[in-house]
Parts: structure tokens; C-alpha cells; sequence
């Protein structure tokens, strides 16, 4: 029996035992059941289809989230999401990419090692101090902890990193509290933006290591670490006050001013993120 011709006869859907006139089962959702159904060919072409799905969804999104600030978000809360894939897929995808690139170049942005902890960041006296009544405490050596300690920031930086967006999340209701929107909305505007910024850090570390193959410094450095770092401030800067006009209508003087506490507060975030790794590290290892 020919597909056309199953499609014209009554059939019993298999999930809700409904009895069906129509391709689709109105009470459950369920679709009929066809001979090619079951067949090599089917299968092939249900893999073929998930693969350009998925694909389309993706570089759809990203050029949403890349090029058009706020879009995917407005999409979002007004219920447009078959296009794109969801916020916390986002997030996920960036995420993955995020730290592939650092496996992929040796770089880091926000596991900072030990010795720098130590000995090159703003609250390295705080972190000797800190240091020294740990290792007393546990009978450790710093030599033998280092290594213990480099490990263990590699995986609390790659599983913590949602908090920067939760804070980033908490401090829109009070900036925004004219817009109405819900917390969910908060949150969907910000997973969008740490996305964003996760992105522009791939592409911090692919210039870096770029600089590093035609012989100059790594992140290491501080004048090139200034420089990356400015970059993706201004980048921030940029996306957040496009994005803010268009999801919360800040518009005019207001509007950069609002971007420009937005931007401080992400810059804040991503140093506090740095310095938190330290403490939350060393006392669970």
C-alpha cells in the first residue's frame, strides 16, 4: 500500500488510542504512522533533517546575537523562538566554545594561576596572606599545592561562570524598574549578553594566539592583556547600549548612561569572578 493511499484511511493513534481522520492526532499531537516510516531511507533522511535544523538554528542565532543586540531577546519574550535556539542552549553552545578555544591556544581569561594570584594581580597580598594560613592549616607546601590548586581553578572556572550572569541578572530589576519586565526577562538578557561577551573572549584568544605565532606576547603580558582587555570593555559597552534600547527603550543620554553602569557592573563582575575563584579553590582543595 502506497503512502497516499494509508493517508486516506481512518487510523487508531498509538498513544492516546484516539480514533483519527487527519495526519495528526488532535488530542495528543501524534503523527501517523506511514510504510516508509520504518524504512533505511526514513531514518537517513530524519538525520539529514536534524543536522540542517540544528545548523540553521545555530548560525541563525549567532548572527542575532553577534550583529543585532537585543533581538534575540525581544524574539524571545514575544514568543518568535522557532527560529532560534533557547537563551540557556545559548549559553551552553558559547560556553563549550569558550573553553575549547582556551584548551585549544593554553590561554586563560579568567582561571588565573596560582603564581599570578600570588604575586601579579591587585589582591596578591591579600592572597599570600590567605595562602600561607591555608597551607598551615592542611600541612602543604606551596610547591606541592601549585600544581593541585591550577588543576582545580581549571574546572571551578568552567563550572561557575553561569554566576557571573545570575549577578548581572539581579542588578536589572533596580536599574529597569520602569520596563515592567518579568525576572525571567532579566535573566534572558543576560544570558544573551554573557553569550556575547563568551564569543568575544573566543575571539580574544584566537587574536592572542595569532600574536603569539608571529612571535609577540601572550595574555601574559599586561600591555597586551590591556589592550585585549579595553577591546571587549568597548565591545561590551557597544552591544549593551543597543541592546538596552531595544529591550528596555533607553534611549538618548539616559540610554549611555544606563550602558555605562551596565558595562562598569560587567567589568566588576568579570574581576570579582577572577578574585572569587581564589578562595572558593583553595578551601575546597
Amino acid at each position: 500500500m502506497s503512502d497516499a493511499v494509508s493517508l486516506t484511511t481512518p487510523w487508531t493513534c498509538p498513544t492516546c488510542k484516539t480514533a483519527v481522520a487527519t495526519d495528526f492526532c488532535p488530542t495528543c499531537g501524534e503523527t501517523r504512522m506511514r510504510p516508509r516510516d520504518l524504512t533505511l531511507r526514513d531514518l537517513l533522511d530524519q538525520i539529514v533533517e536534524a543536522f540542517v535544523s540544528i545548523d540553521a538554528k545555530l548560525l541563525r542565532t549567532l548572527r542575532a546575537v553577534l550583529f543585532k543586540p537585543g533581538a534575540l531577546t525581544i524574539a524571545y519574550l514575544e514568543g518568535r523562538r522557532k527560529s532560534y535556539i533557547k537563551p540557556l542552549q545559548l549559553f551552553l553552545v558559547a560556553n563549550l566554545l569558550f573553553f575549547g578555544m582556551q584548551s585549544l591556544t593554553h590561554q586563560n581569561i579568567f582561571s588565573t594561576p596560582f603564581a599570578s594570584h600570588l604575586n601579579g594581580q591587585d589582591w596578591s597580598p591579600f592572597a599570600q596572606d590567605l595562602v600561607a594560613r591555608r597551607l598551615a592549616a592542611t600541612g602543604r607546601t606551596m610547591e606541592a599545592y601549585a600544581p593541585v590548586f591550577d588543576r582545580a581553578i581549571l574546572l571551578n572556572a568552567k563550572s561557575l561562570i553561569f554566576l557571573m550572569a545570575l549577578f548581572f541578572t539581579a542588578l536589572l530589576p533596580f536599574l529597569f524598574r520602569r520596563g515592567g519586565r518579568l525576572f525571567v526577562g532579566h535573566a534572558v538578557f543576560a544570558l544573551h549578553l554573557y553569550a556575547f561577551l563568551l564569543f568575544v573572549f573566543c575571539a580574544a584568544l584566537a587574536i592572542a594566539e595569532v600574536h603569539v605565532l608571529l612571535g609577540g606576547e601572550d595574555l601574559q603580558s599586561e600591555s597586551f592583556d590591556l589592550i585585549i582587555t579595553l577591546a571587549w570593555i568597548a565591545a561590551s559597552a557597544a552591544y549593551l547600549y543597543v541592546a538596552i534600547g531595544k529591550v528596555y527603550g533607553a534611549k538618548g543620554a539616559a540610554g549611555v548612561a544606563e550602558a555605562g553602569v551596565l558595562t562598569v557592573a560587567v567589568f566588576a563582575l568579570v574581576l570579582g569572578y577572577r578574585f572569587s575563584l581564589l578562595p572558593i579553590t583553595l578551601y575546597s582543595t
